[in-house]
């Protein structure tokens, strides 16, 4: 007997990300996503997932939603899928989401893989629960849940050696959320949504976002001091969101958008909050330019979650050679040895940030660093 896989893609996620929407939750922000030139991702994430799966097609079915809801990514991919239920084309919601997953549940799936992003995670949740496993094609702007693979790759990885009865321990991982309104104006409100049932391996699935500890205000305080004493004249600073960032704008008398992604030239503010495009168009004007970026924590993601503004486009023209990295010592122990993750949407990129880099965990302080992007094909040991 053929394993049952249900394949669901939010077709909108993570369109607000470039953008500098932080997230694309309801039509309106939709919309103003729209308007400023936003693209669908989801689409391209999910079929990079399924081709890893391809290995495995003739022991599988694989069940989808109609069109841009998994029917068009399967094929794409090079699956002939079973296509269940119906949806209004281009005008999709989480209602779609949730009778996709009640559709499947019925159907008794093996698996239920799901691309977007934290609110895609918490229609599922309030659907599938513990029920089945689950596995998350990170699409999304917010992705602070566990429930998550590391990247689409990973994701598809995961999914054929669980289907194919690896010795694959199941979880019960966290389901997070933030409320976006908040999170436009600067403040993170996170809520724990609830739990669903994940094959975890730690190579391939990240971990929850956590929370910076309040006693590091020294160690930020000397990061601080020394990116800023080491600023150089005409050189554009890309800084991308967080409270590791923020005192580098503070040291400068700036204020940082602490959600978002700023601009620094000659040490006055270039850009506040800015998405893609007006990166670029600031990159075009400048021969020198750095990004400063910083890790999260708990994840250890450094590009791809929350800061996607710094695109593969704009990494490119600022160069690899020049992102500084910044983190507190405690930061970094909080990832208890895993190596920093990039997960660009350019697999191509992404092996080429991979390798070992420096990190500035101090005033003249820095240490070496391992990033990777877990690109190469993931089988498990039998």
């Amino acid at each position: 007997m053929k394993n049952l896989l249900g394949f669901i893609v939010n077709p909108v996620a993570g369109m607000g990300g470039k953008v500098g929407l932080k997230g694309s939750d309801g039509p309106s922000v939709l919309q103003k996503a729209i308007e400023l030139g936003a693209t669908p991702t989801s689409p391209t994430r999910s079929i990079e997932a399924l081709q890893r799966i391809l290995r495995i097609r003739d022991s599988l079915e694989l069940v989808t939603y109609p069109a841009e809801m998994g029917e068009d990514e399967a094929r794409a991919a090079g699956f002939n899928p079973r296509v269940i239920g119906s949806i209004a084309k281009g005008k999709t919601s989480s209602d779609d989401t949730k009778s996709a997953a009640r559709e499947m549940l019925g159907l008794k799936v093996d698996l239920i893989l799901f691309a977007g992003g934290d609110g895609t995670a918490r229609d599922l949740c309030d659907v599938v629960d513990l029920k089945v496993p689950v596995i998350g094609i990170p699409a999304g702007v917010k992705i602070h849940s566990a429930v998550f693979a590391v990247n689409p790759r990973s994701a598809g990885d995961l999914a054929a050696n669980f289907l194919l009865r690896e010795p694959i321990q199941l979880r019960d991982m966290e389901v997070m959320d933030i409320d976006e309104a908040a999170f436009r104006e600067n403040r993170v409100s996170a809520k724990l949504y609830g739990y669903m049932k994940v094959p975890f391996d730690r190579a391939l699935v990240q971990s929850a976002k956590g929370s910076s500890p309040t006693t590091e205000d020294s160690s930020l305080i000397d990061i601080a001091t020394d990116i800023v004493e080491n600023m150089q004249q005409d050189c554009l600073y890309v800084l991308g969101p967080g409270t590791t960032t923020k005192p580098i704008m503070d040291k400068l008398g700036l204020k940082k958008t602490l959600l978002g992604v700023d601009a620094v030239l000659n040490r006055k503010l270039a850009a506040s909050d800015a998405n893609e495009a007006k990166l670029l168009e600031l990159l075009e004007e400048r021969t020198k330019a750095k990004i400063i970026v910083t890790v999260i924590g708990g994840q250890g993601f450094i590009f791809g979650r929350g800061n996607q503004q710094i695109s593969p486009q704009v990494i490119r023209r600022v160069g690899n050679e020049n992102i500084i990295i910044v983190a507190t010592p405690n930061k970094l122990a909080s990832l208890k040895g895993a190596p920093l993750l990039v997960d660009t949407g350019d697999p191509e990129l992404d092996a080429e940030l991979s390798g070992y880099t420096r990190i500035v965990t101090g005033y003249g302080r820095s240490v070496i660093y391992r990033i990777s992007n877990r690109s190469e094909p993931y089988v498990r040991d039998s």
